[in-house]
């Protein structure tokens, strides 16, 4: 049944992206002005109970532990700190996404704002795998990829040499309920929620968005966007991914940044020192 909702989502997306005109662009009827800017920042969520406890966290959710509160929280000082302001906020229908940005938007400063919801922002969905060890996931998915040891697989995923569309097949082939999602459907929903942002941002004369997302939808989503190889690298919580658009195209200009948290880290850490 899950599976064909999945399916019938993605057709009714890749329907509306063939309507619009687009498939890695926003309809051309925003492109009129070809010198508008538009900078979205995509950030994964803070840490959280299922991340702790190493658990399969797609569509299922769990809430941020104490750490991902403090990253969060970090992740806002840090965009606080270099003067960035957003002019809208985006998250999925995930909890701890939200939970993410309330936190670092009250550590900005932020009081008055409206987070808008595209369920397109969603983690990947994982089918069986669900709620279940990331290991007997992995372990399904290495065997596929003729991986036969653990160490060597992780070797090669931390170090980006598996691409997230390799991955992503192998773990919906691997899923014993036959429900996961596959790369193109990722790819196609997380796309279209980026489509409509930027095309949103147009409408409205925004510059800067914030957008907190999960960790392999946000590499699916830039996958034929940039040539970097660095895009197939897990993301760590918390983690920004920059992407510019002008002139009818996206660059991705920073991704796996670390920085702002880094930034929010000492800062924070130099005023409690300041205090004791």
């Amino acid at each position: 049944m899950i599976n064909k909702i999945i399916k019938i989502t993605t057709s009714l997306l890749l329907l509306t992206a063939l309507s619009t005109g687009c498939s890695n662009q926003p309809s051309s009827r925003f492109n009129a002005n070809r010198d508008d800017v538009v900078t979205i920042y995509f950030a994964r969520h803070g840490k959280t109970l299922f991340n702790t406890y190493d658990l399969v966290q797609g569509w299922a959710d769990s809430p941020l532990t104490d750490k991902g509160i403090e990253t969060a929280r970090y992740l806002g000082e840090g965009f606080k700190k270099k003067y960035i302001r957003f002019d809208a906020y985006y998250t999925s229908d995930s909890g701890r996404q939200r939970e993410t940005m309330q936190v670092l938007l009250a550590q900005k400063g932020v009081k008055h704002y409206k987070i808008q919801e595209l369920k397109g922002l969603r983690e990947v969905f994982y089918g069986g795998f669900e709620g279940g060890t990331n290991a007997k996931m992995v372990s399904a998915a290495m065997k596929s990829l003729g991986y036969k040891s653990v160490d060597a697989f992780y070797k090669s995923y931390v170090q980006g040499q598996i691409p997230v569309t390799t991955l992503t097949e192998a773990i919906a082939k691997s899923d014993p309920k036959h429900e996961a999602e596959n790369f193109t459907q990722v790819k196609e929903r997380t796309q279209n929620a980026l489509h409509t942002i930027v095309e949103t941002a147009l409408a409205k004369h925004q510059k800067n968005i914030l957008v907190i997302s999960s960790g392999m939808s946000i590499q699916a989503m830039i996958y034929d966007l940039t040539d970097n190889p660095i895009k197939n690298r897990p993301l760590a919580n918390a983690t920004v991914v920059k992407i510019v658009y002008q002139n009818g195209k996206y660059k991705v200009v920073e991704i796996g940044s670390m920085d702002y948290v880094n930034e929010g880290k000492s800062s924070l850490n130099i005023g409690e020192n300041r205090q004791n």
